[in-house]
């Protein structure tokens, strides 16, 4: 009995231990983010000591050598990409999903799910890569343009990047409908695509809102890929063709050149503010649609 007794007081002992170590590590990750939050944010706010907060969010001008900070068109090019690659990624994800769990047979999903996963594994720069020897030229040739860089090459390649977070997340959003909606709406003589489209969809829809904004936020925070294919001009885009630049192509570009603490670095600093404060927005999002998912 007094074995027993020890054995349980132990067993106690481990699961407070455990439960402090997990309240530790939560408080620590919680102090590295908000560390990194305040650095970054104190540094790129700095820029507004000697640049006008109008002149960096609303001219396009770039010129760190004679002191001209509008980053307009990095902010127009980061949002135009990723917008971009969303219409373009999001319709081919959600029938990817639809395929997946609704169309597909067992062994053939089987096969997709693991290949699907894959995709995420592939390093940005071999996407990159792929794009600047194939997709520029070939949007060069066909759309008959001086060069294949610019808005649409970079999003292209986004849309095929972000294509396993909406089809995964997605998918299971789909398969967690009840059944009982989709045994119903056929009961009442609705086809299988009146089904899908009418019931499951609208069904699933929070879940798969969700996977179109994580989406967004891998497409608008990625680097390398963009980078290789939008040309790296601090101008306005007009066209899908225009070369243009976007906020975290420019910082991968010019951080390097940039001393610390000078103005030039602080812009830098604050337009990878701008990137944590667009990606706490969509995650802000995430929660609220959610929220109402389960409610």
């Amino acid at each position: 009995m007094y074995s027993k007794d020890q054995n349980h007081k132990r067993r106690l002992s481990y699961d407070r231990y455990v439960k402090y170590l997990f309240i530790a590590s939560a408080c620590l990750m919680a102090l590295i983010i908000f560390s990194i939050i305040f650095f970054v944010g104190k540094q790129g706010l700095m820029t507004f000591s000697q640049v006008s907060p109008f002149e960096f969010f609303f001219t396009s001008k770039w010129n760190p050598m004679g002191h001209q900070f509008g980053a307009l068109s990095f902010i127009v090019g980061s949002l135009l990409v990723t917008i971009l690659a969303v219409l373009i990624g999001a319709p081919l994800g959600l029938l990817g999903a639809l395929f997946m769990a609704k169309i597909a047979p067992n062994w053939l999903r089987e096969i997709m799910r693991p290949a699907t996963e894959l995709y995420v594994a592939i390093p940005s720069i071999v996407y990159g890569y792929i794009g600047l020897t194939l997709l520029v030229p070939f949007l060069r040739e066909v759309f008959h343009v001086k060069s294949g860089f610019g808005v649409l090459a970079a999003a292209v390649v986004l849309a095929v990047m972000i294509l396993p977070t909406i089809i995964s997340i997605s998918e299971d959003a789909i398969c967690s409908v009840p059944s009982m909606m989709e045994e119903a709406s056929l009961a009442l003589g609705a086809t299988r695509w009146q089904t899908i489209f009418h019931v499951l969809v609208p069904a699933a829809l929070p879940g798969i809102l969700t996977a179109i904004i994580l989406a967004m936020a891998r497409a608008i925070g990625e680097t390398m890929a963009v980078q290789m294919l939008i040309g790296n001009t601090p101008m306005v885009a007009t066209t899908l063709f225009s070369s243009t630049s976007t906020l975290t192509s420019n910082i991968v570009v010019e951080m390097g050149n940039t001393p610390f603490g000078s103005v030039w670095g602080n812009s830098l600093f604050l337009m990878a503010l701008v990137l944590l404060v667009i990606s706490l927005g969509m995650i802000l999002l995430i929660r609220r649609l959610g929220s109402r998912r389960y409610a």
